[in-house]
């Protein structure tokens, strides 16, 4: 996806040639030498052109047209296409009629968070991590200067192409990249959303600097990762999986994670949630076709993991750049 020249200065800023010399060799890889890809791109492509007559992302479903937009045979390829693009992890949506219950029901992680950040209006926002856009479309409502999201999965970054081919938020742009491949945009973000990342990362800690790094002196980091239970400076280190997950490498204690905090350059920490996973939040549907938390979790003690480890809590952290 190109961008004219104002648009990429004003989401990029000195950075935009970088960034589109960077989005051109990842699409290139993506569209040309990526079978899923191409048949991603093909899905997009071949979308209804269907106009919503109404778009609401306020409430915790977000809705996008009705059902009497479309015929019935352009809800039938609509539907198609979702099918298409699974497993559908955040959510949920309403399109042109069609619910998707997506694994995640991502609205109550929103719903303990959205109160107690920084206001959005007029601000530069990075979405690490931003799976298929949902929370940077419920950030659009809060009238952002703009979002940046990065999503290296293939498939959700298609469902966002999906999704914004009727959207079309113009302050909302998400890259195909990972955080490493990003290029470091100093102090450039007012306010930076990572969650359900960290524990993915080998090294924490300079991923807290890059983030750092991205942030203006006083901007905000929203935080949200999984934690365990106890009051000393530790972390639990999974011997192999985690929740049957093979990439989870660092799971802090709350104090823990306010060190790393403090030692990367952050201030003014603060808890403002904890929250054990529950099925209500975390469940498997039609559209996912995998596993879920049930299944990760042993059946007979439902307060550990399959592995034994204790199952999973999550926190979420406030903390603003020194």
């Amino acid at each position: 996806m190109k961008l004219h020249k104002p648009l990429l200065q004003k989401f990029f800023g000195e950075y935009e040639k970088t960034v589109q010399l960077l989005l051109e060799t990842k699409q290139a890889a993506i569209y040309i030498r990526n079978n899923k890809g191409k048949t991603y791109q093909t899905i997009i492509e071949s979308l209804p052109g269907i106009k919503p007559s109404m778009i609401d992302v306020v409430p915790d479903r977000i809705q996008i047209g009705l059902q009497t937009d479309s015929s019935a045979e352009e809800i039938k390829t609509l539907f198609q296409s979702l099918q298409h693009l699974k497993p559908w992890r955040k959510g949920p949506y309403q399109i042109f009629g069609i619910d998707i219950d997506a694994e995640w029901r991502s609205d109550m992680k929103w719903n303990r968070l959205k109160d107690h950040i920084a206001p959005l209006a007029r601000k530069r926002v990075l979405d690490i991590g931003c799976s298929n856009g949902y929370y940077m479309f419920k950030m659009a409502s809060m009238k952002p200067d703009f979002v940046v999201g990065i999503e290296p999965y293939l498939s959700f970054y298609f469902q966002y192409q999906l999704l914004q081919t009727y959207l079309k938020f113009e302050q909302i742009f998400c890259l195909p990249f990972t955080i490493e491949e990003m290029p470091v945009m100093q102090e450039w973000f007012d306010t930076v959303f990572c969650m359900g990342i960290l524990y993915h990362r080998r090294s924490p800690l300079d991923m807290l600097l890059q983030i750092r790094s991205n942030l203006k002196k006083g901007g905000e980091l929203i935080l949200e990762t999984l934690i365990i239970n106890g009051d000393s400076d530790l972390a639990m280190i999974p011997e192999n999986r985690y929740a049957k997950m093979n990439n989870v490498y660092f799971i802090p204690t709350i104090k823990c994670l306010r060190t790393w905090l403090a030692r990367t350059g952050f201030h003014n920490i603060r808890c403002i949630d904890i929250t054990r996973t529950t099925t209500e939040e975390q469940h498997r549907t039609e559209w996912i076709d995998t596993e879920s938390l049930e299944d990760f979790l042993d059946k007979h003690d439902p307060d550990k993991t399959v592995e034994g480890y204790p199952a999973p809590v999550r926190a979420i952290l406030i903390a603003n750049a020194q």
